[in-house]
């Protein structure tokens, strides 16, 4: 055994010299270093250096649940969804690096959601192509995928360029669990910006602003959205377009058709004074937005038969520019308690409907929407419409007020109180011409004047919405909060058909009292106003 033991201790020895000597002609390899990722404190709490480059990233997000009661006076059609709900999520990523010319930031943020029911599905997102609608039997019209870039920027020695919130807005609805009150709140539009600081809290920016998300449609006789009672009897109810009298030479010869789609031909450019110091902020802004029109795709005689090739037509609908100005107050109140504000905001424009945000709560990026399911009438947005005599747009006026005070009762309970009032106007002569000819026969009145009369198309009317919530903050970056709000509109003078209850019947005159009645001489349902409520709740939790 001393022997077998002595003979495998020296074969083991013997291995390791070779072993050894043959290693010992082996290049010798380092293992790389390990670059552990290191905190960036330049720019504040959660930002890191990206590992091998000079560039500080902050990687945030959000998960949030919304459920909402919505008030519904009819069940017709995609009607009768009483409840709504959403889930929504949300990455950001903000990547900012230090140059000789200070800060070069780029922000992008994604947004993905899924919504159904009443309110919380939205036709204004649909419009602006950001909401998806199922298209099932029992889904289409009240359930989407919402899919949007909401914030894609770069900041580079005062210049912002990319998808932004606009410089003209102030409020923006911050402190509503879901932003509804009059004001405006384009919340991303794509936009290239210079702001100049002057030191002390002033700064001044000029920016130039994609047109398309401020563009509210003119109005037209057949303007999808329209009510059955409006103007839609001159033309196709799929086209949006308006008739004005053709002239040739001075002398009413026919009519002709304007293509009231608006294209995109200018931007719309804004400007904003603003100042920022410890007790709030303060901002006046301005807005210039182009009204466009198309040529005149049909041209008929009073017979109905072509004019004559050659003829000089006369009017031809020209553009016009709509403006909007706006200023707002922000004062912090600590003294009440901390991280208590207010927010107080007017604004008022001309062809410029959503620059004053008068549509906030009903729907944008339509001629009218009614402001609840079974709405008596349609509330009119439009920024314009054409007078079929002169061929000119009569821009219509809009305004806004809003109120928010944010109140924190203990760290972890706050409430708003919200309260916006507005008021939209337009102009008399051309909803007079329209309504009180018939092109057709130039003179006579369309249908009956009871049809005119008792129609919302064009209606001056004025709007107040007013709410309140309560958010419980148990841990840090965690929201539960419940809100409830209410709605009127009113009409500034006289009555219209109440479409919820008219069962289809159309106005056929008016009787010797001045009410509009139907065929069979019933006197048909008038309103002179249309109120609503809805309450939502949601849980937030942003990381």
């Amino acid at each position: 055994m001393k022997l077998v033991k002595s003979l495998l201790l020296g074969s083991a020895a013997g291995l390791t010299v070779v072993a050894g000597a043959q290693a010992a002609d082996l290049p010798i390899k380092k293992a790389a270093p390990v670059e552990f990722v290191r905190v960036c404190s330049a720019y504040g709490a959660g930002f890191f250096f990206v590992p091998g480059t000079d560039t500080c990233l902050r990687v945030s997000g959000r998960a949030r649940f919304e459920a909402g009661y919505s008030q519904g006076y009819t069940r017709t059609g995609n009607n009768g969804d009483l409840m709504g709900y959403r889930g929504l999520g949300r990455l950001n990523l903000d990547a900012r690096t230090q140059t000789a010319y200070g800060t070069l930031r780029a922000f992008v943020r994604f947004e993905l959601a899924s919504r159904t029911g009443a309110y919380l599905t939205s036709g204004t997102q649909n419009r602006i192509a950001n909401g998806f609608p199922g298209i099932g039997v029992d889904t289409f019209g009240r359930s989407q995928q919402y899919v949007n870039v909401d914030k894609a920027f770069i900041q580079f020695a005062g210049l912002t360029a990319g998808r932004a919130a606009s410089f003209y807005d102030f409020y923006a609805h911050d402190f509503e669990i879901i932003g509804t009150s009059l004001g405006s709140d384009v919340a991303s539009t794509n936009l290239l910006a210079y702001t100049a600081t002057f030191g002390n809290g002033f700064s001044a920016t000029v920016s130039v602003e994609d047109p398309i998300f401020r563009k509210t449609p003119l109005f037209g006789t057949a303007t999808a959205g329209n009510t059955a009672s409006s103007f839609a009897v001159f033309t196709s109810a799929t086209a949006n377009v308006t008739p004005v009298v053709a002239f040739a030479n001075g002398v009413p010869v026919g009519e002709a058709f304007y293509d009231l789609r608006q294209t995109s031909r200018m931007p719309d450019f804004v400007g904003a004074l603003r100042y920022d110091a410890a007790w709030g902020s303060a901002q006046l802004s301005a807005a210039v937005h182009e009204l466009n029109a198309g040529n005149a795709s049909t041209v008929l005689g009073f017979g109905g038969a072509a004019i004559a090739a050659g003829s000089v037509i006369t009017p031809r609908v020209n553009s016009e520019y709509g403006w909007a100005v706006q200023g707002g107050l922000k004062f912090n109140l600590p003294f009440i308690a901390a991280g208590d504000a207010l927010y107080l905001q007017g604004s008022y424009g001309e062809g410029a409907q959503l620059y004053t945000g008068y549509s906030s709560y009903i729907g944008s990026y339509t001629v009218s929407a009614g402001n609840t399911q079974g709405s008596p009438f349609a509330t009119y947005f439009a920024d314009a419409a054409v007078n079929p005599l002169t061929g000119r747009m009569e821009l219509s006026t809009s305004w806004t007020v809003v109120g928010s005070y944010l109140h924190y009762w203990a760290p972890e309970w706050r409430s708003a109180v919200i309260g916006s009032y507005g008021e939209m106007s337009f102009g008399k002569t051309s909803r007079n011409l329209l309504g009180a000819l018939n092109f057709n026969g130039l003179g006579n009145p369309v249908n009956s004047p009871g049809a005119f009369l008792y129609s919302a198309a064009l209606r001056d009317t004025s709007q107040i919405v007013v709410g309140a919530n309560l958010i419980w903050s148990p841990v840090k970056d965690l929201d539960i909060g419940v809100e409830g709000l209410y709605n009127r509109v009113d009409l500034k003078g006289g009555a219209v058909v109440d479409q919820n209850k008219v069962s289809g019947l159309a106005v056929a005159g008016v009787n010797a009292a001045g009410l509009p009645i139907a065929a069979n001489g019933a006197v048909l349902p008038t309103a002179k106003s249309a109120d609503t409520f809805n309450i939502r709740m949601r849980v937030q939790r942003d990381f």
